[in-house]
């Protein structure tokens, strides 16, 4: 009985697991399509930061846990993959001047510099967040948590991380860099209240 109680005690944690990523991966979606539409104007940058961070901690949350292996051996059709172009596209354009950046293959294997673009960083992890939620949807728990797992480790967990560090950057420098005598005018006005 007590392997018993085990047993539905980790189906029963696998299943908070589930509906807490679904809710974290209907927030992310929400938010970059807001973002898309350019309304959000100043806040943009940060509002998506916030949002990658917050699905970065879903996916920690995905990769600590022991691997989840579906009872099938096979992937359950979950439909046609989304049509991500529109938001890639918007994104792009609400990003304009922003979007592309350096970024490393792979830091442990292959330090060689590629371009990236935020938007398309975005979108990739938007598609496969997606892609688990229309299995979550359906009510395959188990399927929905094995893509969200799998694909953080091998796909959007590495694009939300660049895509994290880019937008970080880009706070930073916004908000950081000042020419000189703006930068001694409010250490003066520090220093001297």
């Amino acid at each position: 009985m007590a392997e018993n109680d085990r047993a539905g005690a980790a189906d029963e944690e696998l299943a908070r697991l589930a509906d807490t990523t679904a809710a974290e991966v209907r927030a992310y979606l929400a938010t970059v399509t807001e973002v898309a539409t350019g309304r959000l104007d100043s806040t943009a940058l940060s509002v998506l930061l916030l949002a990658v961070s917050q699905t970065l901690v879903t996916g920690a949350r995905l990769g600590a846990v022991d691997d989840v292996v579906p009872a099938r051996r096979f992937e359950p059709d979950a439909g046609p993959d989304p049509d991500v172009d529109p938001v890639r596209a918007s994104l792009a354009n609400v990003l304009e001047g922003l979007d592309d950046y350096a970024d490393v293959v792979d830091p442990l294997t292959n330090a060689a510099l590629v371009r990236g673009a935020l938007s398309d960083d975005l979108t990739a992890v938007a598609a496969d967040l997606e892609h688990g939620l229309r299995h979550h949807e359906r009510g395959d728990l188990t399927e929905a948590l094995w893509w969200w797992q799998f694909s953080y480790l091998s796909s959007w967990g590495p694009r939300a991380a660049a895509a994290l560090r880019v937008l970080q950057s880009l706070l930073s420098h916004l908000r950081l860099d000042v020419d000189a005598e703006t930068a001694s005018d409010a250490e003066f006005d520090a220093l001297h209240p």
